[in-house]
């Protein structure tokens, strides 16, 4: 059983089809109600559009960007000298997740949002190619591309965050000359065991060594895997439901979650997870403390503890965290307005002009 519960994390890549092995008649009615109370919800989110970039990488991909430009003629428009913000999504997602973050920003400040490589509308990668390091570089040319100049707020969620880390690892004097804060959500600098979702028994040399097998040997047969995650099915709902929220959470969410996890075929979700147990970027961290840095979390996250967070913003100088009681992974989706106020603090935080100590008074003689 604990073999078929490593075969089922594999399988959901964001967290286990294992799900599926609870479902019966009783949660399969659920789940039937549930899909058609948010149909029309989920069919809703993440209908917002840009203009779209092309953005050609190191390694000679295409990946796909939109940006949202500032209109000159609403009254709330951003100054000049504002911050681009920069959106970079998740593991098994893509730009379309930042829907409320882009309906609430939209027309305050210039926003660039792109699918990372093999995600989305962006082209495929190679193997070689498809590591956390290789993100970290995507996002320079993405800059390159579409945001030559001026200051650069970064905001990553999950995979996207570590991407924010590999970036100010590899490129540290690009970050020092553009990066004016950055928002690091539901992610890690390292220390995953993505075996241990399934359960916190599960033995470090047993999860370990069959877990990364596992995954390589159903990437032998992605079709038939993907036949089980297909759009729309069951067992995706309920593994969307189960580790993307804390709380009970409106079934447009969880559909919207199910469509991008579904979207993204087993073949790139077996692409990049090595990446993730053999993650390090702690000593990046460093760097975030120059720049006005929040973490943000939810307390209910079973992919990226929220203890891994607080680990992160205790070794960021100056950071801030903010922590959402209950909240699982997707805490973008699920406390939308927390996370949209916590980057209109961020920008403010980025735009303000630095502190300089107050002149202390000579002492009457």
């Amino acid at each position: 059983m604990r073999r078929r519960g490593l075969i089922g994390l594999a399988v959901a890549g964001a967290g286990a089809v294992v799900a599926a092995a609870t479902t019966g008649a009783v949660v399969e009615r659920r789940v039937v109600r549930a899909r058609r109370a948010g149909a029309r919800g989920a069919d809703r989110l993440g209908g917002l559009t840009g203009d779209v970039v092309r953005v050609r990488t190191d390694d000679g991909i295409h990946l796909h960007a939109e940006v949202d430009e500032v209109s000159p003629y609403t009254d709330d428009g951003g100054a000049p000298g504002d911050p681009t913000i920069v959106f970079v999504h998740g593991y098994a997602l893509n730009l379309e997740c930042w829907h409320f973050q882009r309906e609430h920003l939209r027309g305050k400040h210039r926003l660039v949002f792109y699918d990372q490589r093999s995600h989305g509308r962006s082209e495929r990668s190679s193997d070689e190619h498809a590591t956390i390091d290789q993100l970290g570089d995507d996002l320079v040319r993405v800059l390159a591309e579409v945001v030559p100049e001026g200051p650069v707020v970064l905001v990553g969620h999950s995979m996207g965050g570590m991407t924010v880390m590999a970036f100010a690892e590899r490129h540290p004097a690009l970050f020092a000359s553009r990066v004016a804060g950055v928002a690091l959500i539901s992610t890690t600098a390292g220390g995953l065991k993505t075996y241990q979702v399934l359960g916190k028994l599960v033995p470090d040399r047993v999860g370990g060594q069959v877990g990364p097998r596992v995954v390589a040997a159903l990437a032998r047969a992605p079709q038939l895997v993907d036949t089980v995650r297909r759009r729309g099915s069951d067992i995706g709902f309920l593994v969307a439901d189960r580790f993307a929220f804390g709380d009970d959470v409106p079934a447009s969410y969880v559909e919207f979650v199910d469509n991008m996890l579904a979207a993204t075929p087993f073949e790139v979700l077996a692409q990049f997870f090595p990446n993730f147990d053999a993650l390090d970027k702690y000593t990046a961290l460093e760097r975030f403390g120059t720049v006005p840095t929040y973490v943000v979390t939810g307390t209910s996250d079973v992919l990226t503890s929220v203890g891994l967070s607080r680990k992160m913003a205790s070794m960021i100088n100056g950071s801030r965290l903010v922590e959402f009681e209950g909240a699982g992974h997707m805490v973008i989706l699920e406390r939308a307005d927390g996370v949209d106020q916590a980057l209109d603090d961020l920008v403010a935080d980025a735009v303000a002009p630095p502190t300089t100590p107050a002149t202390p008074t000579p002492a009457a003689p």
